[in-house]
């Protein structure tokens, strides 16, 4: 439209001519929004072969979980009988026959590298197999939804739940259901805190009112946390929360396995009376395959970000196509060569291309490599070690006879559960002498010490070197210890300072 004249005259032929788009207002109204509010998923109840093993996973699963931290281990005086331990008060972390000091930290990292590289493996082969069967998500949700589903009914009951009025019935089963997950909410979180402390002892103090201030918090997170995943948010987590949907596109190729449906023989779908003589597909569109999922997905639409493969949908649809007199494995575990032979009618590609190819076989030899490396780590390893910090301020005192004496903090660390008598010496500095504050003896290269079982002895000793040995500037030498009860020993490299001139 032109902009008029000056005076509402004619419209000024000079003036630039400007279009406005208004969006009506109807439109605005129509238009979807942003986020789309959640939709209620309600599982249905199904029997097969991948829901016998889920359920068998998830009872594994989480009786490791709540039943570890109560399987006792002699551990000696001092330290909690516990056979998995993570042990912040002494800085250890104890599993089993393991110990695990803080500079030994590189075998967690090891452990770590080699779930990951783990991870990247069974993507590789089976897809997202974790999240489907092993993921903490996964295992939680399937339990709430197997306690709703006994509370509340299958399916369509809690549908119909959903819609009624708050009154009587549903209020009373809403209250079972929240009090039953809150229940495993903080039996999950309590089950945690657990691995931190000697269990049977905090349990008390927990009850009692006695338990540390970070354990009622670290409770208090995670029972939220699990009551609120679990409970509401549930395919939300894996869909918006989790990044590894969007990473296992990396891990996957044409012969990977993943849930896949047979279009070719499923297609096109039967439409009942309606169309009695179209042509027909395996497929007989009965939703069954959708009414089980626990992501709400439909797998016939093809591969999506949000499936977990946890082969429910199999089940289902095998279930039918045995009533039905159909077919199995309408959808299956498949590859994406072997759906275009099925396709094309050319024999599939058989199993071993599926585990025996190079992007597996490099996986397998880094997982083992790592663990290998790991293991020949734990059996050499030293289990009496050494530490040596010289005194900062001063560096050194001259003394009286032309002498010159160095301070240290020598920390000797005994990794086995059990005392050991050791030695300890100055060795490459000649005629130095060593005294140990709080010691009276008399000055010497040599000591004796008693170091308990599992402990770390620290030790502040002064070295003094006689005039007629000194030399200017800084020193190299050593500090060892030797075990007197066995043949292990240890050696620090150490500095003694003394005046440049």
């Amino acid at each position: 439209m032109a902009d008029a004249g000056p005076a509402g005259g004619a419209p000024d032929s000079g003036a630039a001519v400007q279009q406005i788009d208004v969006e009506p207002v109807n439109a605005r109204k129509q238009r979807p929004p942003m986020y789309a509010p959640r939709k209620s998923i309600h599982p249905m109840r199904v029997s097969g072969v991948f829901r016998r093993l889920k359920w068998q996973l998830m009872g594994v699963f989480l009786a490791v979980y709540y039943i570890t931290p109560w399987i006792r281990w002699d551990r000696g005086e001092g330290i909690p009988d516990q056979a998995v331990l993570v042990d912040l008060a002494h800085r250890r972390f104890f599993f089993f026959f393991i110990e695990i000091w803080p500079q030994e930290f590189y075998f967690v990292a090891g452990m770590l590298i080699m779930a990951g590289i783990g991870l990247f493996l069974v993507t590789s082969v089976l897809g997202r197999a974790w999240c489907g069967y092993a993921c903490p998500q996964t295992v939680w949700v399937d339990l709430f939804v197997h306690v709703e589903r006994w509370i509340e009914g299958d399916r369509n009951a809690r549908f119909r739940l959903e819609k009624a009025p708050w009154r009587g019935a549903k209020l009373a089963k809403r209250t079972a259901k929240y009090l039953t997950w809150l229940l495993i909410s903080v039996a999950t979180g309590g089950a945690w805190v657990f691995y931190f402390a000697d269990a049977p002892t905090l349990l008390v103090d927990l009850f009692t009112g006695q338990g540390a201030m970070i354990a009622y918090v670290t409770v208090a997170i995670l029972t939220a946390t699990t009551f609120v995943f679990g409970g509401f948010m549930r395919e939300q987590v894996c869909t918006y929360m989790c990044p590894w949907p969007r990473i296992q596109g990396a891990m996957l190729d044409e012969n990977s396995l993943t849930l896949t449906y047979h279009d070719a023989r499923g297609e096109p779908r039967k439409r009942g009376k309606a169309e009695p003589d179209a042509p027909k597909g395996d497929c007989i569109n009965c939703n069954m395959c959708v009414a089980v999922c626990p992501m709400g997905i439909d797998i016939r639409d093809g591969s999506q970000l949000e499936c977990i493969n946890c082969a429910l949908c199999i089940d289902a649809c095998n279930s039918v196509m045995a009533k039905t007199g159909g077919l199995q494995d309408l959808i299956s575990y498949s590859s994406l060569n072997a759906y275009e032979a099925k396709a094309e009618g050319r024999p599939t590609p058989p199993l071993r291309k599926v585990v025996f190819r190079p992007r597996t076989l490099i996986y397998t030899a880094l997982w083992s490599a790592v663990g290998l490396g790991m293991l020949a780590l734990l059996l050499v390893r030293d289990t009496l070690e050494v530490n040596v910090l010289h005194d900062r301020n001063p560096q050194y005192v001259q003394l009286a006879d032309g002498g010159v004496r160095n301070g240290y903090t020598i920390k000797l660390l005994n990794m086995e559960q059990k005392e050991r008598r050791v030695l300890l010496a100055i060795a490459d500095l000649d005629d130095a002498l060593m005294t140990v504050a709080g010691d009276d003896l008399w000055p010497s290269r040599t000591r004796e010490f008693v170091i308990p079982a599992d402990k770390v002895l620290s030790l502040h000793v002064f070295i003094t070197t006689p005039k007629s040995a000194l030399k200017p500037g800084k020193t190299p030498f050593r500090i060892s210890v030797l075990d007197l009860t066995g043949i292990e020993q240890a050696h620090y490299g150490a500095v003694f300072h003394a005046p440049e001139k």
